[in-house]
């Protein structure tokens, strides 16, 4: 099964052999009670049948008292399907969508949800998952090759006069994000500040380290730096200058954090997801590169664990790659700050001999929480952070 969590969905596997002879948890279920029973496994495939009206609150079936034992109670999510008992071959993965009996398409959570969100059909998706299970990775391919068999959501025939939508189901990562931004919204006294801050020493610097990267037998570079990783160790270095920025608003006190971990966001199937780039102050360009692009392909996979995006002291928001001028983000509690950072394009600006040049330019804008960071505090930081970012070489002394 897979254990879906408020950001990442995580598989589960037993560690007694068996065969599965109930499953308690409807699937499709969207929130199961840490500790619930979620289903019965049985040491030989002749035992199912006492199970066939088993319930998570009735006594064990008198025909099989001492082989069958519920599992290990274990906080859990949409339970995918059970494996077939001996004898019944699952169909190996990377051949045509496989079915249980009742010609139900094995998929796990994600990829259900994930279907339910493109308004496919999962039988339009080559499962490559273990026993012929459909992965969220198939689901995105289907989704990608033009794979149509919309339902119309939630089971709802389309095209019936006067109902011409697609009603999408909640997930739980969906729930938890409007939950969390209500709430940072409404209870965070936010403010904004903006600043425009000159590339092009930065530009230059990026694009004379990625051509010394030392290049592998298939021509292929060690590392490739972005704009924004210079972005997340400028980010670093000012935070280390500016401890009232990296803090926390608590019921009594303001919490300032002797280290620097900075949350990314990152766009995932199922929703934004901020993975962590620890002690990023510490860290150098290569290796910060490195991290986030590890962190990113795990959130799209769902497959960051609890300690890779929980947590955070800054948050950092980058839609430049998608043309995007400016923005204001919204706080990620208990952090203070978000900066917001929008596309590098050229002005027309006035050279110190009296004419005019191109240069790159940037537009960030810092989100603070007023009650742990002042409006001088908060531009006293971004003005560091323009020093970082408009002579960049000073960050590698």
């Amino acid at each position: 099964m897979d254990i879906e969590t408020d950001k990442a969905t995580m598989g589960w596997e037993s560690q007694e052999d068996g065969v599965v002879a109930a499953v308690l948890v409807k699937e499709g279920d969207q929130e199961v009670a840490v500790g619930q029973v979620v289903l019965v496994m049985v040491d030989d495939a002749s035992e199912v049948a006492a199970f066939s009206d088993y319930t998570a609150g009735s006594a064990p079936a008198p025909a099989a008292p001492a082989a069958a034992a519920p599992a290990a109670a274990t906080p859990a999510a949409p339970v995918a399907a059970p494996k077939a008992p001996a004898g019944g071959a699952a169909p190996a993965g990377g051949g045509a969508p496989a079915k249980s009996a009742g010609s139900r398409v094995l998929a796990s959570p994600l990829a259900r949800a994930l279907a339910r969100e493109a308004g496919i059909d999962l039988s339009a998706a080559t499962p490559t998952g273990p026993h012929g299970r459909v992965i969220a990775s198939d689901v995105m391919t289907a989704i990608e090759s033009g794979a149509t068999g919309a339902t119309g959501g939630a089971g709802m025939p389309a095209g019936v006069a006067g109902q011409d939508f697609t009603e999408i189901k909640h997930t739980t990562v969906r729930k938890v994000i409007a939950k969390r931004l209500l709430e940072s919204k409404t209870t965070v006294p936010h403010y904004y500040l903006s600043m425009d801050i000159c590339a092009d020493e930065l530009m230059k610097l990026r694009e004379t380290l990625n051509s010394q990267a030392k290049k592998d037998k298939e021509g292929k570079p060690a590392y490739k730096l972005s704009v924004n990783d210079f972005i997340i160790k400028a980010s670093a270095l000012a935070l280390r200058d500016h401890p009232d920025v990296n803090s926390s608003w608590m019921t009594d006190s303001i919490r300032q954090y002797h280290y620097v971990d900075v949350s990314v966001a990152v766009a995932s199937p199922t929703g934004l997801i901020t993975p962590i780039v620890t002690d990023a102050d510490m860290k150098g360009l290569t290796a910060i590169s490195q991290e986030v692009k590890a962190l990113a392909a795990k959130a799209r996979e769902g497959k960051l664990q609890p300690h890779e995006f929980q947590g955070g002291t800054f948050s950092i928001s980058n839609l430049g790659m998608f043309g995007i001028s400016s923005f204001a983000a919204i706080i990620n509690p208990p952090q203070s700050c978000i900066l917001a950072v929008g596309a590098t394009e050229q002005r027309v600006v006035p050279a110190k001999d009296g004419s005019f040049k191109a240069s790159n330019y940037m537009r960030v804008t810092l989100s603070c929480d007023h009650r742990t960071v002042d409006g001088a505090v908060g531009a006293a930081f971004l003005q560091t952070l323009k020093g970082y970012l408009s002579d960049p070489a000073s960050m590698l002394l």
